[in-house]
């Protein structure tokens, strides 16, 4: 198979149906031509044929056409362009009299059923049209009268005709074909500059963009949906640049850690108290990579969104209650109070496990970012088909500039200020791509030293 480029392509397309459209105009002006040159001649015909009609006299003695000098008188005296053969027969097919043209050949009779009919005959070899007219005297045939033309000049008009269509027709085909290329050409010139710039973009160089043209049509549409989509590359790329980077920091430090611990651990004999610290300590940094490898895998499975989904009706209030009883050692840890207040029993339609994992995300923060003796307030209502949970806490709260940052991975908030909060900073970016995935409305509100509230709306 043959593989053309685009703009030939186009120009092919366009003078096939172009082909097809100078055909039919072409065949419609020799149909045309064809049926104006017939009528003419059959008209020329028929005023002959009337004219000889009128001059015909009959012998009052015999039934036998007579008199035939006014008409070569006639036609001695007139010149014409197209010569015209006239012929007379007696009622037993005899020849009468005939046009000195016709010379020693004479016009072929018919029968009957091409009487007053136009017929297309040969004379010497040479085309011609006849009418056989039946002359009738008080209703009964006496002869024949025969008018004819010559189709020299009608077939060479229609012959020169038809050569010239033919001639022209691939002529007009091949130029129409190269200027419809070179429109073409010039029409999907900014797709070649498309190509050009897609071609220089790599994932080391996602800086470039296509020109958008001037003329905002469907090319200016393409041009700018690629650039959004270059767009959402460039800063897919950079997070996965930036979690990748972060999570190897967050990976290496517990590892550097643990290895550190061990290696003191084994440079001189210790008493069993010392080994139960350090392998308390060591076994306390496994659970805190454990958790992190979880975390980053749940993330991953979000990013590649091969998440799959059971959605079914679920019991949002024992969701609640199952994670606060899960953290309950934490919160008598820290003695928090936790407040909730179901007014009745509230059902949604999502996946259980991830939603328990937002809830559980949540309200492990508020107890995490809670001071000692703080307070918890969890809180379910429905407005309209809506049903909608509250966490707020007033704890040490996050302030404005880092609100929109803590849903980045790995972000935390004064991390430094408070070291004695261990966290990976994966939880809430966990929330929000969860939210998203379950179609979600996630809002989150702070304020330093007052305290974070976190609405999710079903």
């Amino acid at each position: 198979m043959f593989s053309f480029s685009y703009k030939t392509r186009i120009a092919f397309n366009y003078i096939l149906s172009t082909g097809l459209l100078i055909s039919v105009v072409f065949c419609t002006i020799y149909a045309i031509t064809l049926y104006s040159i017939n009528k003419h001649i059959n008209d020329d015909i028929l005023e002959e044929s009337s004219e000889y009609q009128e001059e015909i006299e009959i012998d009052s003695n015999n039934a036998y056409l007579i008199q035939v000098d006014q008409w070569r008188e006639r036609d001695n005296n007139r010149v014409n362009v197209n010569p015209v053969f006239v012929q007379f027969l007696d009622n037993n097919n005899k020849l009468i009299d005939k046009s000195p043209n016709l010379k020693g050949f004479q016009l072929q009779l018919y029968k009957a059923n091409k009487d007053n009919q136009f017929v297309d005959t040969f004379l010497n070899k040479q085309p011609i049209r006849q009418i056989q007219i039946p002359l009738f005297d008080k209703n009964i045939k006496v002869g024949y009268l025969f008018v004819a033309m010559s189709l020299d000049e009608s077939t060479l008009i229609l012959t020169n005709l038809r050569n010239t269509l033919f001639i022209t027709f691939p002529l007009i085909l091949i130029l129409l074909f190269f200027i419809a290329r070179f429109i073409a050409g010039r029409s999907i010139k900014p797709v070649t500059l498309i190509t050009e710039t897609s071609s220089r973009i790599t994932t080391d160089n996602l800086k470039d963009r296509i020109d958008l043209p001037q003329n905002k049509d469907e090319l200016y549409v393409l041009s700018k949906t690629i650039n959004d989509l270059l767009d959402r590359m460039e800063n897919a790329v950079e997070r996965e640049k930036q979690f990748t980077s972060d999570a190897s920091h967050e990976l290496r430090t517990p590892l550097t850690v643990l290895k550190g611990t061990l290696e003191v651990l084994i440079r001189k004999p210790r008493n069993q108290a010392e080994y139960e610290e350090k392998i308390n300590f060591s076994i306390s940094e496994v659970n805190r990579l454990n958790n992190l490898v979880d975390q980053l895998l749940l993330l991953a499975r979000f990013e590649n969104q091969k998440q799959s989904l059971r959605i079914e009706k679920i019991y949002l209030n024992a969701i609640i209650l199952d994670v606060i009883t899960l953290y309950s050692n934490k919160i008598s840890d820290k003695k928090i109070e936790v407040l909730y207040d179901f007014s009745k029993d509230y059902f949604i339609k999502s996946d259980n496990y991830l939603v328990s994992i937002i809830i559980g995300n949540v309200i492990s923060n508020a107890i995490k970012y809670s001071n000692i003796n703080g307070r918890i307030s969890i809180s379910l209502s429905k407005i309209d088909s809506k049903t909608i949970c509250s966490i707020s806490d007033n704890g040490i709260g996050i302030g404005k500039e880092d609100l929109e940052k803590v849903l980045n991975p790995f972000y935390r908030s004064d991390s430094t200020k408070h070291p004695e909060i261990k966290g990976t900073g994966l939880g809430l970016s966990i929330v929000e791509r969860i939210t998203q995935l379950l179609n979600i409305e996630f809002k989150i509100k702070s304020e330093l030293n007052k305290g974070t509230q976190v609405f999710f709306k079903f």
